[in-house]
């Protein structure tokens, strides 16, 4: 594959928009400015939705009756930015060594080099860049080789230019979305047999999931959210987000087996909307 079709959001289905439901919007909202280099795109009465070069990739809404998400609530475990490479990944380090950003972990995949962190709220975010495809070991069943390795982080900060960071790059998007579920085989059941996603490597209580034989667009985990109840209206945290088809063929394909399976689905223009089986909106689009 050339570099420009291995890129996540070139695949046939990849994730381009997430939205959180938030209790501080004003705070939410200015960590992902000032921490993660996010541009206010749009404003309405009730959130703002944020992106990188005029691409929306992030809404923050909120409303009178949000109440914070238990952290074993099904729902988000983190919202995963994909930055062009390994210099920008450097910069952003370097931007938030410099303003006292606080680091959950940091992590060599093999695949890509991560670092982690969380919002104002407890909403998980990676920030990473990925290997060249070239560097990726694919296994004889299709799935592809990751780790969680320590990610040398001062190797990174040295290499990185220390001035002038004013925001993400253009370019960066959501390269990936890691859910919480309550269980991994129910999980694979309707990532892959009914949206069509390939499953590309599986953790202990873990399943990653792609198109276009990258990493993982979707993951989903039971780490804290074995055998939990569906999210409840009202939570803070994940509320929806979007999986973009780039063949509207696939979006077909997949409406018919959600209709197969009895999953309620609203249809407007080239959208299509439904609530996942732990709760999560999710919104089809070509």
């Amino acid at each position: 594959m050339t570099e420009t079709t291995s890129h996540a959001a070139d695949m046939p289905a990849f994730v381009d928009h997430s939205h959180l439901t938030v209790i501080d919007l004003p705070t939410v909202s200015a960590f992902y400015q000032k921490a993660m280099g996010l541009s206010v795109l749009e404003r309405s009465a009730s959130g703002e939705t944020l992106g990188v070069g005029g691409r929306p990739l992030l809404t923050l809404t909120t409303g009178g009756n949000a109440a914070r998400a238990p952290r074993s609530a099904p729902g988000l475990f983190h919202t995963a930015f994909l930055v062009p490479n390994r210099r920008e990944l450097g910069r952003w380090l370097a931007h938030a060594a410099h303003s006292g950003v606080q680091l959950t972990g940091a992590s060599d995949h093999l695949v890509s080099e991560a670092i982690y962190l969380d919002d104002p709220e407890g909403n998980g975010i990676e920030i990473y860049r990925d290997r060249d495809r070239a560097e990726w070991t694919y296994v004889a069943d299709g799935t592809v080789k990751m780790a969680t390795h320590r990610l040398d982080l001062q190797a990174l900060y040295d290499e990185a230019p220390k001035e002038g960071w004013t925001g993400q790059e253009n370019g960066t998007v959501i390269g990936h979305i890691h859910l919480q579920v309550s269980d991994i085989p129910q999980a694979e059941a309707f990532f892959r047999d009914v949206l069509g996603l390939d499953v590309m490597a599986r953790y202990p209580g873990a399943s990653f999931f792609a198109t276009g034989r990258y990493h993982h667009h979707v993951a989903a985990n039971v780490w804290n959210s074995r055998g939990q109840p569906k999210r409840e209206n009202g939570m803070s945290g994940l509320s929806d987000y979007t999986i973009r088809f780039n063949d509207p063929a696939k979006l077909e394909a997949a409406v018919k087996a959600l209709d197969a399976q009895a999953i309620t689905t609203t249809r407007s223009g080239d959208t299509v909307s439904l609530v996942d089986p732990w709760g999560i909106g999710l919104r089809l689009s070509a």
